[in-house]
């Protein structure tokens, strides 16, 4: 039911065609963030229109509310919530670190008090593996432990406990309409990094995670860290970095052997106000733009920029006006998936290196 045919590279940079149970994910690709089973402030029709392929929930929320088993009672989620694509969750292994107050970790899993009501609530990763098998996503994810990364005395014991949580959550899979992924961790440590890689290749996955970045190191390390997998992850299966997608990013790490991303900030500042743009971010309750007329970012052909002013989107910003949040969302999700797209076509003819220069300049 899955297959990664990688289609074309220019040096490091790869493109390809992942195929699932509820379509094909030309990649590179983003996915857009819809932790509780929806992408905040658009509906499924809204990314259908965008042109998103694929978009991520989370495995500890869902978890928590409604419930995986009412997922499941219900139809799985592409029913619950009515995205017929695919869908990859994650397996909440990020929330042991941002969740670190209100979790105990041990060797057998994780022991979460819940941020609704401070209900006590268990994570094995046998457990992990039957959460998403109820939730019925087509790419689901192995439960690990994210780390600080620049602390390599603790790295190396979280990834030994990811290290047998990966084979645990292995033979704990039953669905074969599902993808699993290993999560490679090991902080900035290229050592501790390759040990990991090379674990998981000998158990064998669907495809491989890159867990663990973009939570404090310095862009010069996730980027050598990348360079490291590289070098050592299979060519013929899909690559994941999790949680990291700027636009600078999705050049930046494309060019060093990554397929897919995932991240919240373009929605995240999106209702904060925030727009993205090739040049850098708007910050829409600046009074500087109380009587632009210009669109965000001139030539976007976004519903948002083609409709509306930067005068009108600091209005609804500043009287707080739900609208904002939703045209702000369309367009930085727009900008994320267009150049996705834009990279995808420059592998596929040769002029990845030079389509990289131009967006390193308009920085």
């Amino acid at each position: 039911m899955f297959r990664f045919t990688l289609q074309s590279t220019d040096r490091r940079a790869r493109a390809g065609l992942f195929r699932t149970p509820h379509g094909e994910i030309p990649t590179p690709v983003f996915m857009p963030v819809g932790t509780q089973a929806t992408v905040k402030a658009l509906s499924p029709r809204d990314l259908e229109d965008l042109g998103a392929t694929i978009i991520l929930a989370n495995t500890y929320h869902l978890y928590l509310r409604p419930g995986d088993e009412r997922i499941a009672r219900l139809g799985g989620l592409h029913t619950f919530m009515g995205w017929h694509r695919p869908i990859l969750t994650d397996s909440g292994g990020y929330q042991v670190f941002s969740l670190a107050a209100r979790r105990q970790v041990d060797p057998d899993g994780v022991t979460f008090r819940s941020h609704i009501d401070g209900s006590e609530h268990r994570f094995t990763p046998e457990q992990v593996i039957a959460i998403q098998e109820n939730l019925g996503a087509d790419v689901i994810t192995c439960l690990d432990e994210c780390a600080d990364p620049t602390d390599r005395d603790y790295n190396t014991l979280a990834l030994a406990r990811t290290h047998a949580w990966a084979a645990r959550g292995r033979a704990a899979k039953t669905r074969p309409d599902q993808a699993l992924f290993g999560i490679v961790q090991g902080g900035i440590f290229p050592d501790l990094r390759e040990q990991s890689a090379r674990f998981l290749m000998g158990l064998g996955f669907d495809g491989y995670a890159v867990g663990g970045l973009s939570v404090g190191e310095t862009k010069g390390e996730m980027h050598a860290v990348l360079e490291v997998l590289d070098a050592l992850l299979p060519a013929g299966q899909p690559r994941y970095l999790m949680g990291v997608g700027t636009p600078q990013d999705l050049v930046e790490c494309v060019a060093r052997g990554v397929d897919m991303f995932d991240c919240v900030l373009p929605t995240r500042i999106a209702r904060n106000g925030g727009a993205l743009t090739r040049t850098g971010r708007l910050n829409l309750r600046n009074a500087r733009f109380a009587d632009d007329s210009a669109p965000l970012e001139p030539g976007c052909t976004c519903y948002t920029c083609t409709h509306f002013t930067r005068a009108y989107l600091r209005h609804l910003v500043t009287a707080n006006e739900i609208l904002g949040h939703t045209l702000l969302t369309l367009h930085n999700l727009h900008l994320m998936l267009t150049i996705t797209r834009e990279i995808r076509a420059a592998i596929l003819t040769g002029q990845f290196q030079a389509y990289r220069e131009t967006m390193n300049n308009e920085q």
